[in-house]
């Protein structure tokens, strides 16, 4: 791997506090780096640290002059049997938000850095005790906003992504050092590559490649959410059924039509899954200004979304204006998930709610319905989706550009063969794929990637 830091052990100190701020039973800071025992034993009073072995956790004080800041549990782990590799102490003290402050700031003062977003897992990193996808797993776990999004981050922390990538770079690893090789001996016409097994294997890992690729879109919706809009006509119950999934009063209902006049998003989660649901102005024509733009933003919403869920208020005639709105949804939501509910079934007699263009037909005052259009929002979304058997998802948009990009260089790798040229010019566009794939795993980086991929962690991982 092309890690060009420090060595292990020979990084300057750093501390952050590790958990999250605000009042608990217990806060932690966490410390790292070269010196980390003897700086802690300046200010804590307790068993000795110097000799004290791996993995083990000693009570005392932490004390500055004659003063006792708290008492303290300290963990410690030695190098390199640790989360970073490094020398480090984890500090456990009682959870108040003033007092974490203050141990925090005692241990900086004894010289060592306040840590950046995402330092100590970029040192895990660099001193080899995770590779790139299993990092960038790490800040995907704490940030997971559903129970599938938790699986996925956890397969990759386990580093099944990086393993996977890592087989078929390998393989054409070695077949470039063959045809390298060749370029070395070209004057004595030897040829070390079986060019047509050459060709096998490129397709065969173009193959793999594409599976990867294919499961963007799940990995996408498993991470970041099914972005979910509800669309129709003023007071057609959208801000109701957004209630009604939600538990709570989350978007004003009124008689009022154009009450909703900007985008309210929630989040909402179901079977593992979580939906962005979005309110949104209701489509009319109007010469209202600031209703007008909630207009806008409500078209803008549905070409964005995942999921469209058009509500049709079924008390109210399906007329031909109504018609046209309709229309100009299903234009805008091709390729996307469209359903077409009918809302306010409790408002009319048995037996009257027909409605020949809707999907389904609910009452989100009386819950009539709800089940149902839950379970159908789920499984038009993942129509012929793998989510619910374990495999392996691309949930990265980087990941996806490199595997994008390396796919091109193995389409160019087989055209070359195909056109007979030569290996200088084959081994250019295998170099490429070698270089895009090592960018996913590690083994290719640079400092401009590495504080892209680490800024978005939070301070004190």
């Amino acid at each position: 791997m092309k890690k060009n830091k420090e060595a292990i052990g020979h990084k300057p100190p750093i501390a952050a506090i590790a958990t999250a701020m605000g009042e608990a039973g217990i806060s932690v800071i966490r410390v790292s780096g070269r010196g980390v025992f003897d700086i802690i034993s300046s200010v804590f009073r307790g068993k000795s640290l110097a000799g004290q072995a791996s993995h083990t956790v000693h009570f005392g004080r932490m004390v500055e002059g004659g003063r006792v800041v708290d008492e303290v549990l300290v963990t410690l782990f030695r190098s390199p049997s640790s989360y970073t590799g490094e020398d480090t102490v984890e500090i456990s003290c009682h959870g108040g938000v003033l007092v974490t402050q203050e141990i925090l700031e005692l241990v900086l003062r004894q010289g060592v850095r306040h840590a950046n977003p995402g330092e100590f897992t970029l040192r895990a990193f660099l001193n080899g005790k995770l590779e790139l996808t299993q990092a960038e797993a790490v800040a995907d776990l704490i940030h997971a906003r559903s129970k599938k999004a938790v699986e996925a981050a956890g397969q990759q922390l386990e580093g099944a992504l990086g393993r996977y990538v890592q087989s078929f770079r390998q393989q054409i690893i070695d077949a470039t050092a063959m045809v390298e090789l060749e370029l070395d001996f070209v004057e004595e016409d030897v040829e070390f590559a079986d060019k047509e097994r050459l060709r096998q294997l490129l397709e065969e890992v173009g193959s793999e490649i594409d599976r990867l690729l294919e499961t963007y879109e799940t990995g996408r919706i498993v991470r970041h959410g099914v972005q979910t809009v509800f669309a129709g006509r003023p007071n057609a119950g959208k801000s109701t059924l957004l209630n009604t999934l939600m538990g709570k009063d989350r978007a004003i209902v009124s008689a009022t039509a154009g009450t909703t006049r900007d985008l309210i998003d929630a989040e909402w989660s179901y079977e593992g899954l979580t939906f962005i649901l979005t309110d949104t102005a209701g489509l009319r024509e109007t010469v209202d200004d600031i209703e007008s733009e909630g207009v806008r933003r409500s078209e803008s919403a549905v070409s964005n979304a995942d999921l469209i869920l058009y509500l049709k208020d079924l008390s109210e005639p399906f007329d031909p204006m109504e018609k046209s709105l309709l229309r100009r949804i299903q234009k805008s939501s091709e390729g996307r998930v469209l359903l077409k509910v009918g809302t306010k079934k409790d408002r009319l007699a048995e037996g009257e709610a027909n409605c020949e263009e809707c999907d389904l037909i609910i009452s989100a005052r009386t819950g009539e319905g709800i089940e149902e259009l839950k379970k159908r929002m789920r499984s038009e979304v993942l129509k012929n989706r793998d989510i619910d058997t374990g495999g392996l998802l691309v949930t990265s948009s980087r990941h996806r550009d490199a595997l994008i990009k390396a796919r091109h260089h193995i389409d160019q790798s087989i055209a070359a063969l195909k056109a007979g040229l030569s290996g200088d010019f084959l081994s250019i566009d295998l170099r490429g794929a070698l270089n895009e794939l090592g960018t996913i795993t590690g083994e290719i980086t640079t400092e401009d990637l590495l504080d892209s991929i680490f800024s978005r962690f939070c301070i004190g991982k």
